[in-house]
């Protein structure tokens, strides 16, 4: 998809089945309908071509893709890395995710969230303005809220474990369907073990908190 190319002139989106838009609105369904409808459109179909790094999720054909609809700014990207290559973010995404080195893993932070302290020491709207753009930023990325649902998030780095704080908004938002997934990995109790505001907002705090409740991204491999 580069229906946001408007403003952000070299942002490509790789909407796959596992991966809506990062605004939230447009999944692999509604990408394929669009395309039907406008084939000249701003939705069109990738041929993944040969597989580069399954794990990380890059392949050739998207790669020469991203490079040619990026206006060859992007060489290309990992669908399932936010570490290495991440995708390019434009400035509608519902939400950012945002390295804490601290913690071994990764804070969410989502658009509506008004507070300016979070762990990472930046609240969504200094984030956006780093992240955004079309640009990509190895340890930070502007996704759509079901994202963190699916099987292939930040699988490359270790998935759903890897949270270790998100507003509480989010939690109550998408509580119930976090906590089916956190069983379906065989962590039932992983959101309890997720901070939020009401817990922490500074890296120390943090800290004390997953090394209470023993949070899995402690004992994961070191992101950096």
């Amino acid at each position: 998809c580069t229906l946001c190319q408007s403003f952000a002139p070299n942002n490509v989106c790789i909407v796959t089945p596992e991966r809506l838009g990062l605004c939230g609105a447009i999944n692999w369904l509604d990408g394929k309908a669009g395309f039907e409808i406008t084939p000249t459109g701003p939705n069109q179909p990738v041929l993944k071509g040969n597989e580069l790094d399954r794990a990380k999720g890059a392949w050739e054909g998207v790669n020469d893709f991203v490079s040619e609809q990026s206006r060859n700014t992007v060489p290309g990207f990992n669908l399932y890395s936010i570490m290495e290559a991440p995708m390019t973010s434009c400035g509608c995404f519902e939400c950012i995710l945002a390295l804490v080195p601290e913690a071994n893993g990764f804070m969410v932070v989502n658009r509506e969230h008004e507070g300016a302290e979070t762990p990472c020491g930046m609240g969504f709207s200094t984030l956006a303005g780093s992240v955004g753009g079309g640009v990509q930023t190895p340890g930070f990325m502007g996704v759509g809220k079901q994202y963190l649902l699916s099987k292939k998030f930040l699988s490359a780095e270790g998935g759903l474990p890897r949270i270790v704080w998100m507003t509480r908004e989010m939690k109550e938002q998408l509580g119930p369907a976090l906590a089916k997934r956190a069983q379906e990995i065989g962590i039932p109790d992983l959101l309890d073990k997720i901070a939020d505001e009401t817990i922490a907002v500074t890296p120390d705090r943090l800290m004390e908190f997953l090394q209470k409740v023993g949070h899995p991204a402690l004992s994961m491999k070191p992101l950096v």
